[in-house]
């Protein structure tokens, strides 16, 4: 039986890493398409920022983003005055810094499936009188849909892991903040709570264990679908 403080940790883990799993989505395909696919002046350095935090420490994030999307921030402060939008130190802002350092996987697992498209078929509808959205529709995105899900689910895994961008942001404030991570940190600062933090460790390699060979199921029976469309279509 899990203790009520390892629920809190576990629930709130989920809630924040499904949020920045879909908020990060739809960026994720966007840049994708235009690393994969884009011809434009400086697209360096948009794959040098978007892969940014891959390589900058997850602290260098949270304390721009604190910076940034804080009360007092360039975007926090708009946020705040016309919304009454709060994102430092809340479970959204949690879900803003996981979703910023899962961005960059997410990008890759899909501009590699993007990569991977053999052109001829595109070229092919649209010999055929297919307009752009249909191609898009119709053979691009089925065609990558292995690569979304495997980008969705390693999203979620490195969200679920997110701990020096989080802290940074948003704190580590009970029942708001304290995900899984913030949690095994807690119990792994506090005297004799050593056999409580093995429990949460064990918990979070289980979690993201079970995250992995899900993608690795989902993502097997979409190539096996993909592959019964194009037998069919022959």
């Amino acid at each position: 039986m899990l203790s009520a403080f390892e629920v809190e940790a576990l629930l709130l883990s989920l809630k924040v890493s499904a949020a920045a799993t879909l908020g990060a989505l739809p960026f994720a395909v966007l840049f994708a398409f235009l690393l994969a696919r884009g011809r434009f002046p400086l697209k360096w350095l948009l794959d040098g920022i978007v892969h940014a935090p891959l390589v900058v420490p997850p602290v260098v994030v949270g304390y721009l983003l604190l910076i940034g999307l804080g009360p007092n921030g360039p975007l926090g402060a708009p946020l705040k005055d016309w919304f009454g939008w709060t994102l430092a130190f809340t479970w959204q802002g949690a879900a803003v810094a996981a979703a910023v350092m899962a961005l960059p996987l997410m990008v890759r697992a899909i501009r590699l499936s993007l990569e991977q498209i053999d052109f001829k078929l595109e070229d092919a509808a649209t010999t055929l009188g297919a307009g752009r959205l249909d191609v898009l529709t119709s053979i691009t995105l089925p065609l990558i849909a292995p690569g979304v899900v495997v980008a969705i689910v390693l999203g979620f895994a490195r969200a679920l892991g997110e701990f020096g961008a989080t802290i940074t942001f948003v704190a580590n404030i009970p029942g708001e903040t304290r995900t899984l991570p913030i949690a095994l940190y807690t119990l792994a600062q506090t005297p004799g709570a050593e056999f409580e933090a093995g429990r949460l460790a064990l918990i979070s390699v289980i979690v993201a264990v079970a995250a992995l060979v899900a993608s690795e199921a989902v993502a097997r029976r979409t190539r096996r679908a993909i592959g019964l469309q194009e037998a069919r279509s022959q």
